[in-house]
C-alpha cells in the first residue's frame, strides 16, 4: 500500500505513484487507436464508415456508472472491514498485554508478561503471510524462541496455533497462582475477540465477490469504451480522441481499483498496508512493557510503500 501525505490539487494532478493510471496505459492506448480509427472513417480516409448515435451510449453510460458504483461499494466494504479486524486485532492485543500487567499477582509481572507479548507480536506477521500465501519463516524466526518456532511451522493455521499457546500461557500462570478466575475471564473474553478477527480475515480472504458479476460488468465496461469513439465522432468529430480516453479512464480506473481494494490483505498499491500494521503492533506491545522504540516519523513530503 502507499500512504501519500495530503497533496495540493495541482500535485494531485500529476500524481503517478499509487494510481491506476500506469496500469491503464496500454488499455487507453487501445481506446486512442480505436478512436482515430473512428474520426478517420468519418472524415472518409479510409472506405469503411461506422456512424452510431449517442442516444445508446448515453443510456448504457448510465447503467454502467449505476453498476460500477454497486461495484466500488461492495469492494470497499471489503477493504474497509478488512481495516477495522485489523484494528480490532492492535486493541485486543494491547488489552492482553495490559490485563497481564495489571491483573497477574506477582508484584513485577513483566517478565511473565513478555513470553505472551512474544506470541502476540508473531501473531500479526503469521496472519499476514497466511492472507498473502507467502512464506512466514524470516519473521516468525524473529520473533520466536527455536521451539515454539518449530512447533508454529509444523502447523498449517499458524496464527491459530499461536492462539493455542496464548490460552496455553494463560492456563499456566492460572495453575501457577499467577492469574484468579476473574482475570481468566476477562483473558478468555479477549482470546475470542482474536480468533473472531482471524476467522473474519479468513472469511474476506477466501470468498471474493461472485467471478460472474465481476466479468459481467469488465465486459461491459471495455465493449462500452471500445464503441464510444463511434458514437461521439459525428458530433465531435476531430476531438472524439481526447473525450474517449477521458470517458474510458473514469470507467476503466474505477472497474481497476474495485479490483485491487476486493481483496484488501494483497500486495498491490490499494490494498492495506499489513507490514507496516504488524511491526506498529510489536512496538505498541513492547511500549507497554516499557521497552525502548525506535519509532520512524515520517514527514510531511514522504510517503510510505508498504
Amino acid at each position: 500500500m502507499i500512504v501519500r501525505p495530503h497533496l495540493n490539487w495541482f500535485r494531485m494532478l500529476l500524481a503517478w505513484r499509487g494510481s491506476v493510471l500506469p496500469e491503464l496505459l496500454p488499455r487507453l492506448f487501445l481506446v486512442l487507436c480505436i478512436s482515430i480509427v473512428a474520426v478517420a472513417s468519418h472524415d472518409h480516409i479510409i472506405k469503411v464508415t461506422v456512424n452510431l448515435s449517442t442516444v445508446p451510449f448515453s443510456l448504457m453510460g448510465i447503467a454502467l456508472a449505476v453498476f460500477l458504483g454497486f461495484r466500488n461499494n461492495a469492494s470497499y466494504d471489503r477493504y474497509w472491514e478488512g481495516r477495522k479486524l485489523w484494528g480490532l486485532l492492535l486493541n485486543e492485543s494491547r488489552s492482553l498485554t495490559r490485563q497481564a500487567l495489571t491483573l497477574a499477582n506477582d508484584e513485577d509481572p513483566r517478565p511473565r508478561t513478555r513470553e505472551l507479548v512474544t506470541l502476540l507480536c508473531a501473531l500479526p506477521h503469521a496472519l499476514r503471510h497466511q492472507l498473502r500465501n507467502t512464506d512466514p519463516h524470516d519473521d516468525l524466526k524473529a520473533h520466536l524462541p527455536p521451539a515454539l518456532f518449530e512447533r508454529v511451522m509444523a502447523s498449517r493455521f499458524r496464527p491459530v496455533t499461536l492462539l493455542m499457546c496464548a490460552s496455553e500461557w494463560m492456563r499456566r500462570e492460572a495453575r501457577e497462582g499467577g492469574l484468579d478466575g476473574w482475570a481468566v475471564l476477562a483473558f478468555e473474553r479477549n482470546l475470542n475477540a482474536l480468533s473472531d478477527v482471524i476467522g473474519g480475515c479468513e472469511r474476506i480472504a477466501s470468498t471474493p465477490l461472485p467471478f460472474a458479476y465481476t466479468v459481467m460488468i469488465h465486459r461491459t465496461v471495455y465493449f462500452f469504451c471500445a464503441m464510444l469513439p463511434f458514437g461521439l465522432v459525428d458530433s465531435i468529430g476531430a476531438a472524439t480522441p481526447i473525450f474517449a480516453v477521458f470517458v474510458a479512464y473514469a470507467f476503466m480506473a474505477h472497474e481497476t481499483i474495485a479490483a485491487q481494494i476486493e481483496d484488501p490483505f494483497g500486495t498491490e498499491d490499494n490494498d492495506l498496508a499489513l507490514t507496516t500494521m504488524s511491526k506498529q503492533i510489536g512496538v505498541a506491545l513492547h511500549d507497554l512493557l516499557g521497552d525502548p522504540t525506535t519509532v520512524p516519523v515520517r514527514t510531511s513530503e514522504e510517503f510510505l510503500i508498504d
